[in-house]
């Protein structure tokens, strides 16, 4: 018999939602433990009450993956909690990463009907809650899988790998997965700081992705070793998947990029996440990190760089980004943490120049202010020179986090298409130009989100299953 819950109003709903505990900026400025330590098992249960259960809840349509969300919300609130964690891992297997890295605030909670009227359902937040009880619980799922026959290989282990792996895992086929790095998550281990996402959660997903019979293979580098017409060919996978990222940084062809402490927030990062730059000389990976930090980008790569950058001893860190903090492409919540941390921002102010310190090192950037102008094609004012407003800033390390391209070598090694801008061609079921091979992720749409990532990892299986006559279990 189905059970009928309570009809709820908006006048019946808590209307700020329940806080997240966090670290004091004073004291988390100096560790990469984790700002954000979740909801309590009371917090979770509040906030889960302030959902209305929409019959037709918009937030599922706005979730890349199509969590079924209301339904996880419900079992929350019958203390059903691995019941909660079955409905969210059946479309999403990292539901402790994404409830931390993915903008909500774009997306599901973005469209919540509390949020019309009040602060919306804090979908994200019950969804870590959720995901931390599996890890610290070691829940696992018990999926039945009939194997197929099939063989298929994945290109990177990053989020739109890890999606379209468990897809095609469930479904029977036997999947290996070919990570370039030594230790496995792409973008997610290397490119996201451990006091946003630490590294026992992905390990613990990662884990979710084995138990299905997932194989890894780290420090396997794909278009070296072997290439995309191998695996289709000699290596006998019926099908591949390419996930490999856009992990080229982009500079800006000023004056003074070849100074000694000019680097990108892609290096900055890998040195600092994945080899432990921080730790030297205890971990073998030098960074040389100066002690004033100009990052140029106002993106959530550039929050990650510039509160990294104070972690690791930086006395001032600047962020230099030609538009307003309306225009800034970072979640608030990550501006507003770096802020609370001390990080000094110059809105409205373009680099022009890297000024040399005569002996080949930093010693500043010359900017100059900017006003906003027309709309250009992404939609936000352009940022417009103000004439003779020129200006200098004493720093001796300058970070580029103005985005990224396409890693190249999968285009280098391999007759497959690429577009105008070196990102791998798909029609709109992700098939490349190669009969079998699918791309999906940053690799084919410029950098994005964790959560948009694994959306494409996802519609690559489906459509890699009916390419290769086979059905998911249960369907």
């Amino acid at each position: 018999m189905t059970k009928m819950r309570k009809i709820k109003k908006i006048r019946d709903i808590q209307p700020e939602r329940t806080p997240m505990p966090v670290q004091e900026p004073a004291e988390r400025v100096h560790n990469f433990d984790e700002v954000a330590s979740g909801y309590t098992e009371a917090d979770a249960l509040r906030e889960a009450e302030r959902c209305l259960m929409c019959p037709k809840a918009k937030c599922v349509d706005a979730c890349p993956v199509s969590i079924d969300i209301p339904g996880f919300i419900d079992r929350i609130l019958e203390k059903d909690y691995r019941g909660a964690w079955e409905v969210i891992t059946d479309a999403n297997l990292m539901p402790a990463v994404c409830g931390r890295v993915c903008p909500q605030e774009d997306q599901c909670e973005g469209v919540c009907v509390v949020g019309k009227k009040l602060a919306p359902v804090a979908v994200g937040r019950l969804e870590r809650w959720v995901g931390d009880m599996a890890v610290n619980g070691g829940w696992t799922a018990e999926t039945r899988i009939e194997p197929n026959g099939k063989k298929v290989g994945i290109v990177g282990s990053g989020p739109a790998g890890i999606a379209c792996a468990a897809d095609l895992a469930k479904a029977g086929c036997e999947v290996t997965v070919f990570e370039a790095l030594h230790k496995p998550g792409g973008v997610l281990r290397y490119g996201i700081p451990e006091f946003r996402l630490p590294d026992c959660v992905i390990d613990a997903e990662i884990e979710n992705l084995k138990r299905l019979g997932v194989k890894v293979e780290c420090n396997t580098l794909v278009g070296r070793l072997f290439t995309i017409e191998q695996m289709v060919g000699e290596m006998s996978f019926d099908a591949v998947f390419i996930g490999t990222g856009a992990g080229t940084p982009r500079f800006m062809g000023i004056d003074g990029e070849y100074l000694n402490g000019v680097l990108s927030a892609n290096e900055l990062l890998t040195r600092c996440n994945l080899m432990k730059a921080g730790d030297f000389p205890r971990h073998d990976t030098p960074l040389g990190l100066g002690r004033r930090v100009a990052v140029i980008g106002a993106g959530n790569t550039a929050m990650d760089a510039m509160r990294v950058s104070l972690r690791l001893g930086a006395d001032t860190v600047y962020c230099v980004y030609r538009r307003t903090f309306d225009e800034s492409p970072a979640r608030l919540e990550e501006i507003e943490h770096a802020e609370e941390e001390g990080v000094e921002f110059h809105w409205l102010s373009a680099p022009l120049e890297i000024l040399d310190d005569g002996a080949g090192n930093v010693r500043g950037l010359r900017c100059q202010r900017m006003e906003l102008g027309e709309p250009d094609d992404s939609g936000r004012r352009r940022p417009v020179p103000v004439e003779g407003s020129e200006y200098g800033l004493d720093c001796d390390t300058v970070v580029y986090a103005i985005g990224t391209d396409a890693n190249p070598i999968i285009g280098q090694t391999s007759g497959i298409e690429l577009n105008q801008w070196g990102f791998i061609a798909t029609d709109e079921n992700l098939a490349t130009s190669i009969p079998g091979v699918y791309a999906g992720g940053d690799i084919v749409t410029g950098g994005a989100t964790v959560i948009l990532a694994m959306g494409a990892g996802r519609k690559a299986a489906r459509a890699m299953r009916e390419h290769l006559s086979i059905t998911p279990n249960g369907d």
